[in-house]
């Protein structure tokens, strides 16, 4: 398998994983272990011959889900863990080999991301049973925005807040935001330049990246800050918390339930979190499917021009994510709202759905170019887990 890193992506309810090799020529193996503690669970994936399969695993918890995992690697023999972990607070700005140390700083940022970092830690303590003898490396979602200047990471907020207690933007989906960077320097005809990025799917970003390096993000102290995503509500006021718990009587605990899981397309829509789905209905005209639709580019567009403002010079625009990468007529509208900077969509290449494929959707006009580009989550973690060890092992040395 080439020397292959096991990528483990753990969600509260959920494990993805993906077996990596060094060389694209060799085939990954990935699944899900989903719905977990559910008697509906299920894992889905492809074994070690190719073959695709599917199994319940009924009322499993993530430790048994792994152990399910673990069997179906059977002969397969990675050379490193690499575990995705949403937050990293100021500590962590690059992939780090994990030891109990650092496993008690990850457990100190889970009050800044209560619904991700807790169950991260626990993909890493049932890979540590499971794989005692292989180095296991964290890689943070925040690390590739610690780049951002004060200007763009400090809220107007008492110095204290910051200082005493973290209290700042992080930004998240960095090692999308990471990998599409890196892409696009190797395919742009303008490498190292100024490039927004907009990761479209259940959750959303765009980042500012100049010469490699993040420069801005639309996400925040939290993932619910910036776009509109899928449930979650992105920007809103921030008196809304107050004015909902006077009028209403609502506690914070509803008031967070209501931004992260009852908001964003399917708050808009009443009908579905969906874009595939909200497409539909809105060809059908469907009155909450168009709003949401609009609301959703609208901001989008919004956003990539206020990020612009952190960039020299804008080279170009990539899309990326499940929405981003399939849905032609959101990334049509989102430009078609950026009439100040120069684009040039090609509607026919536009048109197409990529499915996997990289490709160049602007008229080449000597305008800023606009890309599409499938973002690789578990390719950029696995590359970061493997360029730590070599850098340990040259270090040794």
């Amino acid at each position: 398998m080439n020397d292959p890193v096991l990528v483990i992506n753990c969600g509260s309810s959920s494990i993805k994983y993906a077996l990596v090799p060094a060389s694209p020529d060799h085939p990954r193996l990935a699944g899900l272990a989903e719905r977990l503690g559910g008697e509906d669970a299920r894992l889905t994936g492809v074994d070690g011959a190719g073959r695709e399969f599917s199994c319940p695993l009924h009322g499993a918890d993530h430790a048994e889900a792994m152990t399910a995992i673990h069997e179906r690697l059977e002969g397969l023999h990675p050379v490193a863990v690499g575990h995705r972990i949403v937050h990293g607070g100021e500590r962590f700005t690059r992939a780090t080999r994990i030891d109990a140390g650092v496993r008690r700083a990850i457990e100190a940022t889970e009050a800044l991301a209560p619904l991700h970092n807790p169950a991260n830690l626990t993909g890493v303590k049932t890979t540590l049973e499971l794989f005692p003898d292989l180095p296991q490396v964290a890689v943070f979602d925040t690390a590739f925005h610690q780049t951002l200047p004060p200007r763009a990471y400090r809220y107007a907020l008492p110095e204290g807040l910051y200082r005493n207690h973290g209290i700042r933007r992080y930004g998240f989906h960095g090692s999308s935001h990471a990998y599409v960077s890196a892409r696009l320097d190797a395919l742009g005809g303008r490498p190292h330049g100024g490039w927004l990025i907009a990761h479209l799917g259940n959750g959303c970003s765009t980042c500012a990246v100049w010469q490699g390096r993040s420069v801005d993000t639309s996400m925040g102290l939290t993932p619910l800050e910036g776009l509109v995503m899928g449930t979650r509500s992105g920007d809103v006021d921030p008196g809304l918390h107050a004015h909902l718990a006077r009028q209403l009587g609502w506690s914070i605990a509803r008031i967070d339930t209501l931004l992260n899981k009852e908001s964003g397309l399917l708050g808009l829509s009443g009908l579905s979190n969906d874009m595939r789905r909200l497409e539909q209905a809105a060809a059908e005209h469907h009155a909450g499917a168009e709003l949401a639709i609009e609301v959703f580019c609208y901001r989008i567009a919004k956003s990539l021009a206020a990020l612009s403002c952190g960039l020299p010079r804008l080279d170009g625009i990539a899309f990326t994510g499940g929405i981003g990468e399939n849905a032609s007529a959101v990334r049509a509208r989102v430009i078609e709202q950026l009439p100040h900077f120069g684009l040039r969509l090609d509607a026919v290449a536009n048109a197409v759905t990529f499915g996997g494929h990289e490709g160049r959707i602007d008229l080449d006009a000597g305008g800023p170019e606009l890309w599409v580009i499938p973002t690789d989550e578990e390719g950029r973690i696995a590359e970061e887990t493997r360029q730590l060890l070599q850098e340990s092992h040259h270090d040794a040395t």
